[in-house]
């Protein structure tokens, strides 16, 4: 194209930056919805201009005239250095005064309840890096009569030739050795009973007992715990003169040692039995008085009728004496079946066969899910694992050790 063309053309006929294009766009400029009208404004402007509806210039609203000051009301002073309206003062409400039985005197009726104290977090945890033992909750130990705890100085538990606390800590895999170093200058660690701050303390790990936000710690390297979850057909010793199968066919890495399974469950009964060579904690798990709940899943047929949970709560007559569980809780239902979970701390045997049998409904299935702290969880049926040092020190701690 040629030169003229190029000037001739409607695209620069007036040029790039000539009034005429900026008349066209400031003139017939596309709207928006919100008002917003061309690229340029007017003719010749270079501003933008806002308008409201069609063709209506933007007005601005007029300013509300400045409140006359007042030293005595707060809010209106305030509003004065703004430059705003004044504004009648609001009384101060306490937050929860509108709620009723505020103010009244607590225990009385109608007061509120005061709300509890949430527990200390801390910023680590104590064997917060294991996989298992994570959702334990609380520490729950026996409501025993101890007396009063003796005041022992903590320069009486200093050895000499022991081992400082923080490395025991770390070596028996609470945290690192400076997290270890933290716990135990916020109270956290306990020697023998009593509380120790002092970063320099030296412990005998052979002798000494140690809790950490009250998990024992197991210095025993020696001690073993495991977990067996027991198939239909398995008898619960670990030698069976007849030859049927029994705990030790299940055993791949015991290394000759002598374990006890605590408690027993009959062949056809399902679920967790706990393995150990620690004989006083498999003492303790077994003897009444340290009251250990051990939770069942137990399928009877149904329908179910009511009243049967709270005959089973109130006591059934055996042979052997009255009889009762703790809980009941009916977890699913089937056309011609009922799966219930009860927790009692009862070790008599067949108790929970014998119980149901009692009050009318024979057990089809029994499932043993829970001791003490100790959960199956998703551990598949014949498989044994080991018990991690957390759920250990759970363990322990129910039975007072």
């Amino acid at each position: 194209m040629t030169q003229a063309g190029r000037q001739g053309s409607p695209r620069n006929s007036s040029g790039r930056n000539s009034s005429g294009r900026n008349e066209a766009r400031g003139g017939t400029g596309r709207s928006n919805a919100g008002g917003f009208s061309g690229r340029g404004g007017s003719a010749g402007a270079g501003k933008r201009n806002f308008t409201q509806g069609e063709g209506r210039p933007f007005k601005a609203s007029k300013p509300r005239e400045a409140a006359p000051f007042d030293p005595d009301n707060p809010t209106t002073a305030g509003d004065y250095d703004r430059g705003q309206a004044a504004r009648p003062a609001k009384p101060f409400r306490k937050p929860g005064s509108n709620k009723p039985g505020y103010g009244k005197a607590p225990g009385t009726p109608g007061a509120l309840k005061p709300k509890a104290k949430p527990a200390r977090q801390y910023g680590s945890k104590a064997f917060g890096s294991e996989r298992f033992g994570q959702n334990l909750g609380p520490i729950r130990k026996p409501a025993r009569n101890r007396g009063p705890r003796q005041e022992v100085p903590q320069s009486d538990l200093h050895d000499v030739d022991g081992v400082r606390l923080q490395k025991v800590m770390a070596q028996a895999g609470v945290a690192s050795r400076r997290v270890c170093e933290e716990m135990i200058l916020e109270g956290r660690v306990e020697v023998d009973g009593v509380v120790t701050t002092e970063l320099g303390m030296r412990v005998d790990p052979k002798t000494a007992v140690i809790h950490v936000d009250g998990i024992r710690i197991q210095l025993d390297e020696t001690l073993v715990y495991m977990v067996f979850n027991k198939p239909k057909g398995v008898v619960s010793t670990m030698e069976d003169p007849e030859g049927r199968p029994c705990i030790s066919d299940f055993l791949k890495n015991a290394k000759g040692e002598r374990l006890f399974h605590v408690g027993r469950l009959d062949v056809g009964t399902e679920g967790l039995l706990l393995l150990t060579n620690d004989g006083e904690l498999a003492n303790r798990l077994t003897h009444p008085s340290y009251e250990v709940p051990k939770t069942y899943l137990v399928q009877v047929r149904g329908p179910l009728p009511q009243g049967v949970g709270a005959q089973l709560k109130s006591g059934v007559e055996l042979e052997d004496g009255l009889a009762t569980v703790d809980s009941f809780r009916l977890v699913d239902s089937t056309p011609g079946h009922v799966l219930i979970e009860v927790v009692l701390h009862s070790g008599k045997n067949r108790i929970v066969r014998r119980m149901f049998d009692a009050v009318g409904f024979p057990v089809e299935r029994l499932v043993r899910v829970k001791i003490g702290p100790i959960g199956l969880g998703d551990q598949r049926q014949g498989s044994i694992r080991n018990l991690g040092r957390q759920e250990v020190g759970h363990l322990l701690a129910s039975v007072g050790l």
